[in-house]
């Protein structure tokens, strides 16, 4: 689709194993986003959940399968309201749990993602690695791709949807104290190295000792800071992503005398080692 789309990015505190309160929670703040005019709305990492598990006996009977009663509720709200949502959560797939988003719309699943990339902190520390590759999905509000969290400190991941032609990618996130540097430098060089709009979503609170810091960020294609929450209370922020312009890879300054080919003067033949 041409035009603009307005987004929404939900920062706020889930509660760990209260997955019937964040689930009611979440859909109430669907609806706040929705009222407001956002089509695609963006919850955090883990929203329905809660992040900071001690052990993956603790975490399995809070993950849901997929689809599931959550995702079937979320499905619900997105067909009443006429919006998009990537939502956090852990998904059980036999023994297994991963870390895992929904991804759903007014017609119903539009897919989901399974963090590849695990460091070592909560849920992470038990949960199965991603075993999907990354995906842009075609929908009412343009082409998103999506990722959870540390993946984005991995720049292959940002670049693979981008060529995959990503117009959004959204990203929910759990950064605690200590992960500040990601909002303030990271999140605006992933749009701007690949001109594609970003949508990171963060939590806040404390649970079992660690605090998150919000700053929640939405930045266009130039890798502009277009909205950013505050560090330490629930919000939510609005933004209108263009998206036509994403699909100009060359930034023209002074056309014919200062021009940025960025995808088109790649090298592939000289970054073999990256995958090694």
């Amino acid at each position: 689709m041409d035009g603009f789309v307005r987004v929404a990015g939900v920062q706020m505190e889930p509660k760990i194993l209260m997955k019937e309160r964040n689930l009611e929670k979440c859909l109430s703040l669907m609806r706040t986003a929705a009222e407001n005019g956002a089509k695609l709305l963006v919850f955090p990492e883990c929203s329905l959940t809660g992040y900071c598990f001690s052990s993956l006996n603790e975490a399995f009977p809070i993950a849901d399968s997929i689809p599931g009663l959550c995702t079937e509720a979320i499905i619900r709200m997105c067909k009443e309201l006429g919006v998009y949502a990537v939502m956090g959560l852990l998904e059980k797939d036999g023994t297994k749990v991963y870390n895992a988003l929904v991804f759903t719309g007014p017609e119903g699943l539009v897919g989901k993602y399974r963090k590849i990339h695990l460091p070592h902190l909560g849920i992470d520390r038990f949960a199965t690695h991603g075993n999907q590759p990354f995906r842009v999905f075609e929908t009412g509000v343009g082409r998103v791709g999506v990722s959870i969290c540390f993946d984005v400190r991995f720049p292959e991941s940002a670049r693979v949807m981008a060529f995959l032609g990503a117009e959004i990618i959204a990203l929910p996130t759990n950064w605690p104290v200590g992960a500040e540097d990601v909002p303030q430098y990271v999140i605006n060089t992933r749009a701007y190295e690949n001109r594609v709009n970003f949508i990171a979503v963060n939590r806040v609170g404390t649970e079992r000792g660690f605090k998150f810091i919000g700053q929640s960020k939405i930045v266009d294609y130039t890798g502009r800071t277009i909205s950013e929450a505050n560090a330490y209370e629930e919000e939510i922020i609005y933004a209108e992503f263009d998206l036509k312009g994403t699909r100009n890879k060359r930034v023209v300054i002074v056309p014919g005398e200062f021009e940025l080919p960025l995808f088109e003067e790649r090298r592939p033949e000289f970054y073999h080692k990256i995958i090694e």
